[in-house]
């Protein structure tokens, strides 16, 4: 049976369950119970009733269609992955394409049902959507998954052991003083309680890890936090003795995870308790409802991204080491490509095995995206061991690819000629390569957001009628997930705009993607750090973490101005300069050459 012929039959099964539970329209997000980016295979409900893969997007079904909201990174992905399964492209952001609420406002009929797991959906969408809805006397069901009775062999809840990595060698403050340090952040804010269901940032409070999602070390967790207590809820079979004993060191309670909604409902709330709504679910907020709640920007959002000092120190310990092992990766491809088998996948599992043998590696922080040619056009693509694309001397190959540490988390691309390019490939290179100089050696005052520095990266692009349909950087964890926020860079207004702060890390990937044809980008990881401090105030500057030289063969001089110039040739002296001890004798001849001043 065909994968569209599978969908089909699931999309009808689907819409039998919602005739029997008396919902007109259902709503399947990309979540888990805690908002996370990337979920566990148990969570990919969405996956299974589209069969789309990618790490983001929403299925709206009704009883006689379906639709799939995705976003520029996914829209060749996707219109690929759901052709003849009868669901039809929605393109965020694209002319004419109506948000969610917006099309389900227009299109649902008066006096029907809409209903979504509100375990999966945030207590701002979902409010946004029961608000929006109730205008056409809409009703809305937030308790059922009707997944269950049809995806038979749904996956296991995931469950990892949790532990406790050195808390003086990784974490660089305890959990008493993040406690305290977010028990003033809620005085501030008049809250006496704090909840939380976010993965990464309840990993960070407490300085422990897990595994229950794949490339985030992070455990299926909730907590609860008060001027005196600190309430940590862990599934039973994850927590180990060492992690009860590092907890009750700070008197924290351990509770089971499965408890969290019943106690919030019967705990006794005597002051405000405070809450992000774009991160709670709808499904716990509604449980909340009987308190005095404060909605507020998570305060450990910011406090996780603001790298103290032994965070900043291991990730560029990490980085280095990393960025030399991709280093020899590439000299590796590009004497291997066309000598020996390999595809897309095969130069994907190589970079793996290589990266595995760093001393503190903990696994990957994404799945390697390697891709070859026209594939490189796809964002966010994956090739598999059975439909990858043969590598061959000629064009391009992107490998975005990224590692797990104790010490930290990394992430970086870089795009390779491999024989032959065409002058158009030199050009989007070169410009997309002088964008991330620019933004690279950016200093700006403090006060500024990623907004004020995204057109550094794009206005040589911008200048050719050449744009990329993403932002062009995120924030990252410190051995923790590899995106993170509050911190971005991207031109679009957002109203969680954050002022980039001394301490955080951002990637910076500017690229070209041309569907059909070929994809480019390049990303170097960028720790912004406090510059001076004048009359006019303090200003600020990025560090480059990433030390990987740039593809020469690629670099065409007639786009680069005298600045890009100046600003590649230090940034090749000084990774020649950090790699060269970490290299052989082969490799740091080629590096040599690799780096030599245009």
């Amino acid at each position: 049976m065909s994968e569209n012929t599978v969908i089909r039959a699931r999309l009808t099964a689907l819409r039998e369950a919602m005739k029997q539970a008396g919902i007109d329209c259902y709503m399947i997000p990309t979540a888990d119970y805690h908002n996370s980016e990337y979920c566990a295979e148990f969570f990919r409900v969405r996956e299974f009733f589209s069969g789309f893969t990618g790490s983001a997007g929403t299925l709206v079904v009704t009883a006689d269609g379906a639709w799939l909201w995705a976003d520029g990174r996914y829209f060749i992905q996707a219109q690929r992955q759901i052709e003849g399964t009868g669901i039809t492209l929605m393109k965020m952001g694209e002319p004419g394409v109506p948000e969610i609420r917006a099309f389900l406002k227009e299109n649902m009929r008066d006096d029907t049902c809409f209903g979504f797991d509100g375990r999966c959906v945030t207590a701002l969408e979902g409010r946004r959507l029961s608000q929006e809805l109730s205008e056409k006397r809409i009703s809305v069901r937030a308790d059922r998954d009707l997944s269950e009775g049809i995806w038979t062999e749904r996956p296991a809840f995931p469950c990892s052991k949790v532990f406790v990595p050195d808390e003086e060698k990784y974490a660089g403050r305890t959990v008493a003083q993040k406690l305290a340090d977010l028990r003033r952040e809620l005085a501030f804010a008049g809250a006496s309680f704090f909840v939380s269901s976010k993965l990464d940032e309840i990993m960070w409070l407490f300085n422990v890890r897990g595994d229950d999602v794949e490339c985030n070390p992070v455990a299926m967790s909730n907590c609860l936090i008060s001027g005196n207590d600190a309430f940590l809820f862990l599934q039973e079979e994850a927590v180990t003795e060492e992690v009860r004993a590092h907890l009750a060191k700070y008197g924290v309670k351990l509770m089971n995870y499965g408890s969290f909604q019943a106690f919030l409902r019967d705990f006794d709330f005597d002051g405000a308790v405070a809450y992000d709504p774009k991160e709670l679910s709808f499904s716990l907020a509604e449980t909340l409802r009987s308190a005095q709640c404060r909605e507020i920007a998570s305060p450990l959002e910011k406090m996780k991204a603001v790298k103290n000092a032994v965070e900043a120190a291991n990730a560029r310990s990490c980085y280095l080491e990393d960025s030399a092992m991709l280093t020899k990766f590439i000299y590796w491809l590009k004497r291997s490509a066309g000598k020996i088998p390999m595809t897309e996948y095969t130069a994907a599992m190589k970079l793996d095995g290589m990266r595995a043998q760093i001393s503190d590696f903990m696994g990957l922080s994404f799945g390697t995206i390697s891709a070859y040619g026209p594939n490189a056009a796809m964002m966010h693509y994956s090739a598999d061991e059975e439909s990858a694309a043969e590598v061959l001397p000629e064009g391009m190959l992107l490998v975005d690819s990224g590692g797990q540490y104790l010490r930290g988390t990394t992430d970086v691309t870089r795009t390779m000629s491999l024989g032959p390019v065409t002058d158009e490939m030199r050009r989007a290179y070169t410009l997309t390569a002088v964008g991330c100089l620019s933004l690279q050696n950016a200093v700006f005052l403090h006060g500024c957001t990623g907004r004020n520095l995204d057109i550094l990266a794009r206005e040589p692009l911008w200048r050719v009628g050449i744009d990329y349909k993403c932002g062009t950087g995120h924030g990252i964890g410190s051995f923790l997930n590899v995106h993170e926020g509050p911190q971005n860079i991207r031109w679009k207004h957002a109203a969680d705009e954050a002022v980039m702060e001394a301490g955080m890390i951002v990637s910076d990937e500017p690229g070209v993607y041309r569907e059909n044809e070929f994809g480019i980008r390049i990303e170097t990881i960028l720790l912004t750090v406090e510059r001076e401090t004048t009359p006019d105030g303090t200003f600020l500057a990025f560090e480059p973490l990433t030390f990987v030289p740039l593809d020469r063969e690629l670099l065409d001089p007639q786009y680069l101005t005298q600045e890009a110039r100046e600003q590649l040739n230090r940034y090749h002296a000084e990774v020649y300069s950090k790699l060269s001890p970490m290299l052989d004798e082969e490799e740091r001849a080629w590096l040599e050459q690799q780096t030599m001043p245009l």
